[in-house]
């Protein structure tokens, strides 16, 4: 094991280590509030080597981002003289770099969910470093509530150090019965100047303005901090063609690893550099001779609607913790400057910490954790943000849809095939049922994992996507984006043992597929409404009356939007009618008329919503299936049903001037559609005016009810 005198590096963190070693002796779990620049990420691993030095006394760290995960390795490891993957190695998805030698494992957060799976009990595993938790990803939450559990239910001698810079740790520490350690960071003053109000419609032009007056004014490189890629590339554009006298750097997730590095170092010429980042550059990377930050105060996030099932990415405002925390990059290395791109007052007004990603997130992964360990109940794991019912509800059905639930709610054996993949359940239901089709379903899954390498080049065909990969991988010319779609094909067929297949593909072939990962968006034309679809989960979406696949009968659609009323089509395959054959439900059904507050029981051949034949029986259904008809019909059409309800719109008003950072500041009559099983009253089914019991009911109550529960 090599030594190395920590008490040599001049770091903040260095005068709290013994303390540090001390209470993780003493305690199952702490807290380490380390401000910017205290040198945390690197330093307390290494120092934990003096307290668990065997091979099976491991060091796992989280990290939320593979660019930090990796530099943070590589930088420990530099500070004991040696080549990654020795005593400090790293695990990210789809790359490892670790050895019979390796002591601590800097790994991305949904990995260890990973080595779960495989070792429940973390047996080999000492301690688990949870870094820059205050960032609040899913992933982080979700580690953590099952590292909780394990340490509660097994390991009790496993240790748990949740690291952050600005965390709001109050509840965090009561909960874990933590104690709490502050260290100072190195931090040099930064001058704050409030450049007024930032017209997104213009974002770049005056982005690219102020880095110019920056450049004049200001010394050393500059950071620029952007929503998102597309933006990075318009400034990165404009600067250009100004011809700045500086070298341009932009920094995003998606861009390639020797990209995102070289963007971290001091130029190889010492030229001066521009960053233009994502929050990606927040925190945990030290970018060496920043000194002045551009913030846009901008970001972007993945929205989750559980009632159309769709994600949106939505550019939206940052935190008061946020904002602190870029403007803390220019002071890293000396005295910096800051403009930051809104008013003082808008400052003032902002939220003080980000919302936990678990808020706003699809949870059908979350909820396939939990169905593989057993835990039917998520109120049985610790979590310092419950995520919301209404999401919840949505992922379990979604699962029993794509057969990895039950009807008891219990994991299937297909449930506990798609859990062992690295995806999204729908993605890996699609891997699992594809066996005859192998090679073109890892395709089709990898290009979906990625953006549209066409995106705005082409129709919405994602045929001519994966003919065109085919292609240029035969030829071994693949292109930048195609070569990301590449990486991701080739670990998964390294994980599922086949070789590559360039063969042409039949876009029939890949619509019945992207039916088995999408089911809820087979889509049915309608007669009369030229390149409109009916989707089997009761949505309607179009496509452009040029597209060729306007004329299609059937579609499965792989990626649209949520636009009110009506979804856009942008990714889907045509679907052989004579596919549909084995997706064809012939079942007895039960509506609940809401308008004539009748039932009407029918049998029905269908594939979800979509009713290609109906025979209506003169029969009278059971309790049972009237209210599960009642909240069918509430989860479809909620604002019919539910729009009259003034208590419900009071009373909303009320919670979200008081839980303005939970899941209810987002709380509407969509929450309240999507949850109709948990606050439908018992018997409601046998009154004689349903809708009028429904629009008497006390929704304050009810509201309040599922606040309480909150999640199940």
């Amino acid at each position: 094991m090599p030594k190395i005198d920590l008490s040599q590096i001049n770091l903040p963190i260095v005068d709290i280590l013994p303390e540090v070693l001390q209470k993780i002796k003493e305690e199952q779990n702490l807290i380490l509030n380390a401000e910017a620049g205290a040198g945390k990420s690197t330093i307390i691993p290494l120092a934990l080597l003096e307290l668990f030095n065997s091979k099976r006394q491991k060091i796992i760290m989280l990290e939320p981002r593979r660019l930090a995960a990796k530099s943070i390795a590589q930088r420990m490891s530099q500070l004991i003289g040696e080549e990654v993957g020795n005593t400090i190695g790293y695990r990210i998805r789809f790359e490892t770099r670790i050895s019979e030698n390796t002591q601590i494992e800097v790994v991305t957060e949904g990995i260890l969910n990973k080595m779960m799976d495989s070792d429940p009990e973390l047996k080999e595993v000492a301690i688990v470093i949870f870094d820059e938790f205050h960032e609040r990803s899913i992933h982080a939450d979700v580690a953590l509530a099952l590292a909780r559990y394990t340490q509660q239910n097994s390991r009790p001698d496993l240790k748990l150090l949740i690291m952050s810079a600005t965390l709001n740790q109050q509840l965090l520490a009561t909960e874990l019965k933590a104690k709490v350690i502050a260290s100072k960071g190195r931090q040099y003053p930064v001058d704050i100047e409030y450049a007024g109000n930032l017209d997104q419609r213009l974002i770049a032009e005056l982005t690219a303005e102020q880095v110019k007056k920056a450049l004049k004014d200001d010394k050393g490189d500059i950071l620029v901090f952007l929503p998102g890629q597309g933006e990075i590339l318009a400034v990165q554009d404009l600067l250009r063609k100004s011809k700045v006298k500086a070298e341009i750097y932009p920094l995003f997730g998606q861009l390639a690893w020797h990209k995102q590095w070289a963007a971290i170092q001091p130029h190889p010429q010492g030229k001066r550099k521009i960053v233009l980042a994502t929050s990606i550059a927040e925190t945990s990377l030290t970018i060496e001779g920043i000194k002045v930050v551009i913030d846009t105060g901008l970001k972007k996030n993945s929205i989750f609607d559980p009632n159309t099932a769709l994600n949106s990415l939505k550019t939206q405002a940052i935190s008061q913790d946020e904002a602190t925390q870029r403007a803390g990059r220019a002071g890293r290395l000396a005295p910096g400057k800051c403009y930051r791109m809104w008013t003082e007052i808008e400052q003032n007004n902002k939220s003080s910490h980000r919302l936990a990603e678990i808020l706003h997130a699809d949870l059908a992964s979350l909820k396939l954790d939990l169905a593989a360990r057993n835990i039917h109940e998520s109120k049985r794991l610790f979590w310092l943000t419950p995520p919301p019912l209404d999401k919840l509800i949505y992922a379990e059905n979604l699962l029993i849809q794509l057969e990895a639930l039950d009807d008891n709610k219990s994991i299937t054996e297909t449930g506990k095939q798609m859990h062992q993949l690295p995806c999204h359940p729908r993605l890996a239901h699609m891997l699992v049922k594809s066996t005859e089709n192998l090679s073109l379903a890892i395709d089709l899954a990898s290009l979906l994992e990625e953006k549209d390498p066409l995106y705005k080049k082409a129709g919405a065909d994602i045929s001519e996507r994966i003919q065109l990969l085919r292609i240029l991988r035969g030829e071994k010319r693949l292109g930048r984006n195609f070569k990301k779609i590449e990486k991701i094909a080739q670990a998964y067929r390294v994980l599922f043992k086949i070789d590559e297949d360039n063969k042409e593909v039949d876009p029939y072939s890949i619509g019945f597929l992207l039916a088995m990962a999408y089911p809820d968006r087979i889509a049915s034309a309608k007669r009369g409404n030229n390149a409109q679809f009916q989707l089997s989960n009761g949505s309607i979406a179009a496509i452009g009356h040029k597209d060729e696949l306007a004329d299609e009968s059937w579609l499965t659609v792989a990626n649209m939007d949520a636009r009110a009323g009506m979804g856009k089509i942008f990714l889907a395959a045509p679907l052989n009618p004579k596919d549909l054959m084995p997706l064809l439900k012939n079942r007895r059904n039960v509506r609940w008329d809401f308008d004539e507050d009748e039932f009407i029981v029918s049998q029905d051949l269908s594939i979800g919503n979509i009713r290609l034949k109906s025979e209506e029986l003169d029969e009278e259904p059971d309790s049972a299936e009237k209210r599960k008809a009642i909240i069918r019909a509430i989860q479809l059409h909620y604002d019919e049903i539910l729009n009259p309800i003034a208590d419900f719109l009071n009373f909303l008003e009320e919670i979200k001037e008081t839980n303005l950072e939970t899941e209810y500041a987002d709380m509407d009559l969509a929450y309240l559609g999507i949850t109709a099983e948990k606050w439908l009253p018992e018997g409601i089914e046998n009154e004689e005016n349903i809708v009028k019991c429904i629009h008497e009911l006390s929704f304050s109550d009810v509201l309040k009810n599922l606040i309480n529960r909150s999640h199940y």
